[in-house]
């Protein structure tokens, strides 16, 4: 319920504070709620009607929120009202960088996103071209993709109406030092020369995450684990990952590296992991080449090459599609890699106790509740431990509104006033 914080704002705050809370109260509401009259931000907030009135003025003139509209034809003057909030007032930008793609989203403060575009960028694919000449260094390749990342960011804000964002998330692979905020591990040199080049703008908040947990910040807020304060996502694609969502946050780790699944040691991969690499771990059974290798056991054929193109698609995704497509005449494999899933979901569960695993990805994606169902009735065999298995909801673009809604809560922290 609103009313409790309200209220206690108004004990315990001083009056400035407790005017700003709540103005996010009402902020809050006026978001998740859509347009309201005075009457109704009154009777969820459980202000009075005088407070209620001054935090609608000082919410105008900071040309945070306006009229929309008026309640219903019956009803007339300013008790019928509905206020909104100035969608327009911030931009957002949210990034999902691939190796070899860039995805770009400027979205308004609402969340809704206004332009979108995909553009590929940093080393060719094997059967295309390079961009630059034969001759060029490394210097050369990074600067040409560099170029080619901020123009497809500068296009999409201007096709938004936009020059600049207020805030900005970013959803990259591979570990993000939680002290220094870096991006570390073998990411390709155009991923830090972009974001570096987006820091030196200065043009709002950076907000540089790891692209798992971004997905799982979307299936939170958007997709399968609406009613879960408390879940793993398990990325399955080239490799594998997880996010880890603990009462309601993402648990990063001391160095980033919560999550790192793919170097869970587990049997059947016939070695085991390193600290220099993660072939004898998870990995190399969920990965997409050992699905690959999985289904090429079992007969199923490899799908036809979706051309030449660059794609950051895993191989393996196409299989596990077809796989459910095809129905019975595919459940052995499907069953196969259930059970190879389900070994890394069991000991996710043995140390944390979730509850609730959705499976992400382009590969979970694929599989759907098909796959998901499987793993759960292998996971069942394999743990005590009571867990939902789920397929992810949001769909290919969970990395993207994880983004965007990361780079919409910063823009709201700066604009709303404090939480609390």
């Amino acid at each position: 319920m609103h009313a409790p914080l309200a209220a206690a704002a108004g004990r315990t705050a001083s009056p400035a504070t407790a005017r700003l809370i709540n103005d996010r109260l009402a902020l809050q509401l006026l978001q998740s709620e859509g347009p309201l009259t005075a009457g109704q931000l009154k009777n969820l907030t459980g202000l009075s009607r005088p407070t209620v009135a001054d935090l609608v003025d000082r919410l105008q003139a900071a040309g945070l929120v306006a009229v929309v509209g008026e309640s219903g034809a019956q009803r007339r003057g300013p008790n019928a009202r509905l206020y909104g909030i100035v969608a327009d007032r911030a931009h957002l930008l949210g990034l999902d960088l691939r190796t070899r793609t860039l995805t770009v989203a400027v979205a308004d403060l609402l969340g809704r996103v206004r332009a979108e575009r995909t553009v590929p960028v940093g080393e060719p694919a094997a059967d295309r071209p390079a961009a630059t000449p034969a001759d060029a260094t490394p210097a050369d390749a990074t600067a040409a993709a560099l170029a080619t990342a901020l123009a497809a960011v500068d296009a999409t804000l201007a096709e938004a109406g936009a020059t600049a964002a207020h805030a900005l998330a970013i959803g990259a692979p591979g570990l993000v030092d939680p002290v220094t905020g870096r991006l570390g591990g073998s990411a390709p040199t155009w991923h830090a020369a972009l974001i570096g080049a987006l820091r030196d703008r200065r043009t709002g908040t950076l907000l540089l995450e790891n692209e798992v947990n971004l997905a799982a910040l979307a299936e939170q807020r958007d997709g399968a684990a609406r009613d879960r304060d408390t879940f793993v996502l398990l990325w399955l694609g080239h490799g594998t990952g997880a996010a880890v969502v603990l009462d309601g946050a993402v648990r990063r780790g001391a160095s980033g590296g919560a999550g790192e699944i793919g170097f869970l040691p587990v049997p059947g991969t016939g070695g085991l992991p390193s600290a220099t690499g993660c072939d004898g771990g998870f990995h190399s059974l969920a990965g997409s080449a050992a699905i690959s290798r999985l289904a090429a056991e079992h007969g199923r054929p490899a799908p036809p090459a979706d051309g030449p193109e660059r794609t950051d698609a895993p191989p393996a995704e196409a299989l596990v599609r077809n796989a459910v497509a095809a129905g019975d005449a595919a459940a052995g494999f499907l069953d196969d890699l259930a059970a190879r899933i389900a070994l890394g979901v069991s000991g996710v569960c043995a140390v944390l106790d979730p509850g609730c695993v959705v499976l992400g990805g382009e590969i979970g994606r694929a599989g759907g509740a098909p796959l998901a169902e499987r793993v759960a009735d292998h996971l069942a065999r394999l743990s005590p431990l009571r867990t939902d298995v789920r397929a992810g909801t949001v769909g290919g673009r969970a990395v993207l509104r994880g983004a965007v809604l990361a780079a919409r809560d910063a823009a709201q922290d700066d604009l709303f006033g404090p939480a609390g």
